[in-house]
């Protein structure tokens, strides 16, 4: 091990670390995981996965795979606020399929699938996993990284280096502390107690994921993947950690939504939620992910769908740098990406808890805890995902057109041989063209000859039929589209930029070579 050279070494084998692996495996990158357990952790942690998640897996082959790890539709799946007594205040179904391609939202055991990217991860012939090793240093030098370890059931030290690290080692980081990098608090450090069961099958819970804005206690109850469910309650002012674990207090607190003979637990702990992003999201040639960077409360459940971006962006950036397409500098817009949209995840989840409590307090016809509290943080009140602001984007540090930066819709497609698929398997896994019609797509030598560096393709939309979902908006008024790898829109063809002075700048943009 210790005269052995990686692309990428990951800290850490958790979900978010398995995904960069195989990214970057299908990318040809060489890579090494090194975490100090040997096996999955057997509890549920994260809960759910979005459409944005499942169409990452999509791009490297594993979406109908994941998808079906997935509870399927029931026949009322919805997230809402509501009263003390459980009764809807406001909130949204949740359809089918969304514009991703995938439903918005759809539950998953972590444990289940955990097991399966460690399996695909073992099918990789470029990752080779270290379990068992603890990582017990970091020196870099302009070259790359030594990264020194310790196993855990030996004690034996060995080292591996490698072009560069990715620290997805949780909120404790080891790599994040090596790295002198601190935490920016966004003010929101709340103890919670944390319940999951197993329900039995008599037992009669609803449907609908619900935030119970009660002013006694407020509680989240969470209809996960059957026949687990979850709860989370607020613990109160002067209740202990040691108080709430007791087997009869969690038998109180279940008890109004169900008698104990209906349930087993599966997992009960007292939790402080923290709502806080890195300072810096890379250190030289370290860089941190998943909740080494950033941690949320729950609200949202996106804590683990932001590490699944924080993966996919370094997924398709590094490779260019590793292949010398690209220069180094284009690393440095991964934090811009990722710092700004993974904080405007966790306030928005901080606004949440707040809704909470000021919906609680009116009900309790007390003042208003938070008066500046948004209803819009409530689901189904208009917010939507957050786009990006700068970074690989034309008209970056402040784009003018209001697609770039988003995500490019994705619906079912049918092909004119008669095939039905989905939009993005058309255009492969790297950059793409989309246009309206193939004189949309007509491209100069220069273009031409940046897109086919960048492994690009151009996709003409005539002749395919929508069966599901419907095609982006934006082709209502702009006939070419130029999309990034993890299908993100870099920019539109419109009046001011042709599709020719969009690929170069988007040379321009990538530091390529």
């Amino acid at each position: 091990m210790t005269d052995e050279h990686f692309d990428v070494a990951i800290v850490g084998y958790g979900p978010v670390g398995a995904m960069a692996g195989l990214l970057l495996a299908e990318a040809g990158v060489r890579v090494a995981i090194l975490d100090r357990t040997f096996e999955v952790v057997d509890l549920p942690r994260a809960v759910g996965l979005d459409g944005e998640s499942v169409r990452a897996f999509q791009r490297i082959g594993l979406g109908d795979a994941v998808n079906a790890l997935l509870q399927m539709p029931r026949e009322k799946d919805e997230v809402v606020f509501t009263n003390s007594k459980r009764e809807r205040l406001f909130g949204l179904a949740i359809p089918p399929k969304g514009p991703m391609g995938w439903r918005d939202t759809a539950f998953f055991d972590q444990p289940e699938l955990e097991a399966f990217l460690r399996d695909q991860v073992q099918e990789r012939d470029r990752i080779e996993v270290f379990p068992g090793r603890e990582v017990t240093g970091l020196a870099q030098d302009p070259e790359g990284v030594e990264v020194r370890s310790l196993g855990v059931s030996d004690g034996k030290e060995t080292n591996l280096r490698a072009s560069f690290v990715l620290g997805c080692d949780g909120a404790s980081s080891f790599v994040r502390e090596s790295a002198g990098i601190e935490w920016t608090s966004l003010g929101y450090d709340q103890d919670w107690l944390v319940l999951d069961i197993i329900q039995r099958r008599a037992a009669e819970l609803p449907l609908a994921t619900m935030q119970v804005c009660d002013p006694k206690r407020l509680t989240t109850f969470v209809c996960c993947k059957d026949p687990y469910r979850r709860w989370e309650f607020q613990l109160l002012p002067g209740e202990t950690r040691e108080e709430m674990l007791r087997p009869e207090r969690i038998q109180e607190l279940l008890l109004p939504w169900l008698p104990p003979e209906h349930y087993d637990i599966r997992r009960s702990a007292v939790y402080q939620f923290h709502a806080a992003t890195a300072d810096r999201w890379q250190a030289g040639r370290v860089f941190l992910a998943g909740d080494a960077a950033h941690q949320t409360p729950p609200f949202l459940g996106q804590g683990l769908n932001a590490g699944f971006r924080d993966a996919v962006n370094l997924g398709w950036k590094l490779p260019l740098v590793l292949s010398g397409e690209c220069d180094a500098r284009l690393l440095e817009t991964y934090a811009e990406e990722r710092d700004a949209h993974a904080r405007d995840l966790v306030e928005w989840a901080v606004a949440v808890g707040k809704l909470m409590e000021t919906l609680a307090a009116r009900e309790a016809g007390l003042p208003d805890p938070y008066p500046d509290a948004d209803a819009s943080a409530g689901y189904g009140q208009g917010r939507t995902a957050p786009s990006l602001r700068s970074g690989v984007l034309v008209g970056t540090p402040a784009p003018t057109e209001p697609h770039v930066g988003r995500l490019l819709h994705q619906p079912t497609i049918r092909l004119p041989d008669g095939t039905v698929t989905r939009l993005d398997e058309l255009y492969g896994r790297s950059f793409a063209v989309l246009g309206r019609d193939p004189r949309d797509l007509e491209l100069g030598p220069e273009a031409s000859a940046i897109l086919k560096r960048l492994h690009g393709r151009t996709q003409s939309l005539t002749g395919i039929e929508v069966v599901g979902g419907r095609l982006d908006p934006l082709f209502d008024a702009h006939p070419a589209v130029v999309l990034r790898p993890d299908r993100y829109i870099y920019g539109v063809v419109d009046e001011q930029r042709d599709l020719d002075g969009l690929l170069v700048q988007l040379a321009g943009d990538l530091a390529l070579r």
